[in-house]
């Protein structure tokens, strides 16, 4: 395979979504030219009002992933409220819960290490995997513990023709056996895999929201190219690496993010150990890729 070096910018402004209009209800500051930006001047913990609301999700599909600072006396609640406003949340299976069913913790430290610091997008092994995600700061490091966003539309668009043609219709099997499914017992992980199949999905979907294509696949939940070798696999999924479709985030304490998992991939980075840190997560239930 041939090295793909990404290219100028190219977002495509596709369907009525995107207003050239600035954000006037709130203070938009970008973390990079092509995915994500911190939003000043919200309450999460307020009632979202339906003007409030829609200037959200254009910057969310514009942007990609949006950063909420000072929002520590957010409570399990407020989380869950907010995340629910885009969408019916998941209870996840295999994840503890926090304060409420809906939001699923992370705490890390001395015991037990980080293991999120492969680049995926969120629970993609569902047949109908997530729309967003909002994950919020509980505790963070003194030092480290960064989480970075790749975004997988320019991933697409940086990809050669050839590339492009070989990949267009075909589908990938995603599976949570390979992440979830390591160290269960056989007779609980056969129960598992009953009850979430291995399912197929488009190598390259199309946002329902901004008709964008998108790469689809993984490193930890993309089993196999249909009918293609795993070179090809490993390829698409190195795309996510390349800096220049990434952004980088500083954990404070009472931070939240707010990502598209239909358009981005993430990576929590495991530098901190032995410090500790604890975030909780809500996901939005999305659609079925195509």
């Amino acid at each position: 395979m041939q090295t793909v070096r990404p290219g100028p910018r190219r977002v495509q402004r596709l369907g009525d979504w995107l207003d050239p209009e600035p954000y006037t209800r709130f203070a938009l500051k970008p973390l990079t030219p092509l995915i994500g930006a911190e939003i000043e001047g919200v309450d999460l913990a307020e009632p979202v009002g339906e003007s409030l609301f829609a200037d959200l999700r254009r910057a969310l599909l514009e942007w990609k992933v949006l950063f909420f600072r000072d929002q520590a006396h957010i409570s399990g609640q407020h989380h869950r409220d907010f995340a629910r406003m885009w969408g019916e949340l998941e209870v996840h299976p295999f994840l503890p819960a926090g304060d409420v069913p809906e939001v699923v913790r992370f705490e890390k430290g001395e015991k037990e290490k980080g293991v999120e610091n492969i680049w995926h997008s969120d629970v993609s092994w569902r047949e109908i995997p997530a729309l967003g995600s909002v994950l919020r700061a509980i505790a963070v490091p003194d030092l480290g513990g960064d989480t970075m966003w790749a975004d997988m539309g320019a991933a697409y668009d940086g990809l050669p023709r050839a590339i492009k043609d070989r990949i267009d219709g075909l589908e990938a099997v995603h599976d949570f056996t390979q992440s979830f499914g390591q160290g269960m017992d056989p007779v609980r992980l056969a129960e598992m895999q009953r009850e979430y199949p291995a399912v197929r999905h488009p190598v390259v979907r199309t946002h329902p929201e901004t008709g964008r294509k998108t790469l689809y696949v993984n490193e930890i939940f993309t089993r196999e190219i249909v009918g293609e070798s795993h070179e090809l696999l490993a390829y698409l999924c190195q795309q996510a690496r390349v800096p220049e479709y990434q952004c980088r985030f500083r954990w404070t304490p009472g931070a939240i993010a707010f990502w598209d998992n239909r358009a981005t991939q993430h990576y929590a980075i495991s530098d901190y150990w032995p410090s500790r840190r604890v975030m909780e997560r809500a996901t939005i239930i999305g659609d079925r890729p195509r």
